[in-house]
């Protein structure tokens, strides 16, 4: 679901980048107050938890793969604003230190996964949970179903801004200029996947946690109430917690490497586009490496063609990065967010 560059013609990405601005700007307001208390340590763990699941590629039918986004769960344990920003800065990471999505794309791709996800899991979850304890089975089954939902909503607004672009920008032979696929093709293709198989992974993902909560440390099921008190050695767990998942993270190269899962649908590069439709759109290609990664794909460049375990352990290192990285960006922001309240 992470667009990368030269898929998305300027009248797509640009517009893109104006709706999904405001309400980012929208979201650090709202988690201002917030984000000077007991909030802070858990945004920051919800981005790096948002950064390391979607690490774990999982293979689909026809050698696609996909993953979990974490941004209903995220949501739903800090609320929709807060998850808008922590599921955007793992983006903004993945983007920006390893490729994963695209730099002229990042409006899209925080639209849909950091912006439509997080309110769809949200008030999917409120309207089935209701008004019941923290402690129900209901809980863990709002949890599944706004999960799923909100994935495949963000799967299907991704198809969207695919399918449009032949409609967009054609060359004067016809051909797409960017993404080459009409809606016809990306609807199906991206729903099938989701509604089949990836949207019940997120769904699983997101009732584990919130069993995991009911049983460890129900209050955390109420942390978007500012009145919600602390458990002592919470936040200790769950950081232990997310650095087990690091290190299960080659998992997720090792996985589809031996079951022929390749890239996801619509993330293919340049040369293996090429290869698919015998040429490469146009403006695709003067605008496909946009941005040059420090370690693309999750590896330094040169260690590109290396065997399994060199790259296991490079995209081990990369979670373990993504995870620091995802610390500081927190700890920035909220210096920043401090500063401009001190004015």
């Amino acid at each position: 679901m992470h667009i990368p560059d030269g898929y998305l013609s300027p009248q797509t990405y640009l517009p893109l980048y104006g709706i999904t601005i405001p309400i980012l700007a929208m979201a650090a307001r709202r988690v201002k107050q917030t984000l000077r208390s007991r909030q802070a340590p858990y945004l920051a763990l919800g981005a790096a938890f948002s950064f390391v699941i979607m690490m774990f590629n999982i293979p689909a039918p026809g050698g696609t793969s996909g993953h979990a986004v974490g941004a209903a769960l995220v949501a739903i344990l800090l609320g929709p604003w807060a998850a808008c920003l922590a599921v955007s800065i793992a983006l903004i990471i993945q983007a920006l230190f390893f490729g994963d999505g695209g730099i002229t794309a990042l409006g899209a791709n925080c639209l849909n996964m950091a912006v439509v996800m997080p309110f769809a899991g949200y008030y999917s979850y409120r309207l089935i949970a209701g008004s019941t304890p923290l402690t129900s089975k209901r809980r863990v089954l709002a949890g599944a179903v706004a999960g799923y939902l909100a994935l495949n909503l963000a799967a299907f607004y991704t198809a969207i801004q695919f399918g449009i672009q032949p409609l967009l920008a054609s060359g004067a032979d016809g051909r797409p200029l960017y993404a080459p696929y009409p809606l016809t093709v990306a609807v199906p293709a991206m729903a099938l996947e989701h509604l089949l198989l990836f949207g019940f992974l997120e769904a699983a993902v997101t009732a584990l946690v919130i069993g995991y909560a009911q049983r460890t440390d129900p209050a955390l099921l109420a942390m978007d109430r500012p009145d919600c008190p602390d458990t002592p050695g919470t936040l200790t767990r769950l950081w232990w917690g997310l650095g087990l998942l690091a290190l299960l993270s080659p998992l997720g190269i090792i996985i589809p490497a031996f079951t022929g899962g390749g890239a996801a649908w619509g993330e293919w590069g340049p040369e293996e586009l090429q290869k698919m439709l015998g040429y490469l759109p146009s403006g695709l290609k003067s605008t496909s490496e946009a941005w040059r990664a420090p370690l693309p794909n999750y590896a330094p460049a040169s260690w590109d063609g290396a065997g399994l375990p060199l790259q296991a352990l490079a995209y081990l290192l990369s979670a373990v990065a993504g995870i620091a990285l995802a610390v500081a960006f927190v700890r920035l922001f909220g210096r920043y967010l401090a500063a401009r309240g001190s004015k």
